[in-house]
């Protein structure tokens, strides 16, 4: 049977009527294949779109890492921005778009490495699509030529730690000392495993290896830089994907502060716009986890020339800042996990902080907490959509609000 693909679904999945889902399809597309259930396998593009592009990466088809690899450049940042589009419209709201920020292929410095082991030895990359088998992936396009050392350090990993029936998740990431590598699950830690995880540190030059929250070797500071300053993360802190995807948010997050005096930093992280921010104003961080306030802390205490940084180690979601606290700032900075932050949107909105600059990896919480802030008095005066996860269907934003 044929099936004419009509649109791209948010996970990037061509959807047909029915619906019936096919992976890696493009709009307009003419395909055939066999249904299973909604979903269509052994694809077979019958009339290819003219934006259909030959993938970049030979793992493309078998990896679950990249959705959009088929696509070329311009219609994957139309979709991109059209999902956001929708989201807001859903809410009766529109706002003029600033020029797509995308990050260039091989630029990710952090990932998850799934690794396990074989019965001769062990293998690591990323879980195929829609499957928990691992996909090797030694040419891969997305990862930044550095981080793909990780890679035999998570094999290794897995063939000294993991058990046969189970995988290890490695968390490895970029930093000024070399990488940083946090390992989650796999065999209970013990004396001798200690041991051999340090020798393996060493063997792979890494700069810190950690075993969920225990540092088990540190050969180098795994520093990030802020601004001017240098943070020593916790093991498995958050960090913007790519460096130019981070530029990008800082940019647009400090022309929302211009003018600011005192800002505060709503779920702040290690300090990614709360450090760079205290070049231009005294600034306020807020973050559930004490770890990354710490790291924070010190990172501008060994600064020179930045304004005031004070640090909050909060709940936001069960103790969002009240408008008590909020009304000594006139800017503030809000870059919340996927859930939003609609207590907190409320309790701005009610302090009234004058510029608001919103960070956001969900479109459809974010304009949730868009159209409360709309009807709240502000006005949704700008947009981008930085697509630091190129070729796949995720979708980040910032965002500029004035108080009217």
């Amino acid at each position: 049977m044929s099936y004419l693909i009509e649109r791209l679904g948010h996970q990037g999945d061509g959807i047909a009527a029915g619906p019936v889902f096919a992976p890696m399809t493009l709009p307009g597309e003419q395909v055939t294949g066999t249904l299973n259930g909604q979903r269509l396998t052994d694809i077979r593009i019958e009339a290819p779109s003219d934006r259909r592009v030959a993938p970049p990466c030979r793992h493309f088809k078998a990896c679950g890492g990249c959705q959009l690899q088929h696509a070329d450049d311009a219609f994957v940042a139309t979709f991109k921005e059209g999902v956001v589009r929708a989201a807001l419209a859903a809410h009766g709201l529109e706002t003029a778009f600033l020029p797509i920020a995308t990050s260039p292929a091989q630029a990710r410095r952090r990932a998850t490495l799934s690794a396990r082991r074989t019965k001769k030895a062990a293998m690591a990359g990323f879980h195929g699509r829609a499957s928990d088998v691992i996909v090797e992936i030694p040419d891969c396009r997305l990862l930044h030529p550095d981080l793909m050392h990780a890679v035999p350090v998570a094999e290794a990993l897995a063939l000294h730690t993991a058990s046969r029936k189970g995988g290890l998740d490695v968390a490895v990431c970029l930093s000024q000392g070399g990488l940083d590598v946090h390992i989650m699950g796999g065999k209970p830690l013990d004396g001798p495993l200690r041991v051999m995880l340090a020798q393996l540190a060493e063997t792979h030059d890494l700069a810190r290896l950690s075993w969920e929250d225990e540092v088990i070797a540190m050969r180098r500071a795994p520093l990030q830089r802020f601004g001017t300053a240098d943070v020593l993360p916790p093991p498995g802190a958050f960090l913007q994907a790519t460096a130019e995807g981070e530029a990008a948010l800082l940019a647009d997050v400090k022309a929302a502060m211009e003018g600011a005096t005192r800002i505060v930093d709503i779920f702040a992280g290690c300090g990614t716009f709360a450090l760079p921010l205290s070049q231009m104003a005294r600034t306020h961080a807020v973050e559930g986890d004490s770890g990354m306030m710490d790291a924070l802390d010190a990172g501008w205490r060994k600064a020179d020339g930045l304004k005031q940084v004070t640090v909050e180690a909060r709940d936001l979601y069960r103790r969002p800042l009240l408008p008590d606290e909020l009304k000594r700032y006139d800017g503030a900075v809000i870059d919340p996990p996927r859930a939003g932050a609609e207590a907190q949107i409320a309790q701005l909105i009610t302090a009234g902080v004058q510029r608001i600059a919103y960070v956001s990896c969900n479109p459809v919480t974010f304009a949730r907490d868009a159209a409360a802030l709309v009807a709240g008095g502000y006005i949704l005066s700008a947009l981008r959509v930085v697509d630091q996860f190129r070729w796949s269907s995720h979708v980040e934003l910032v965002a500029r609000f004035t108080l009217a």
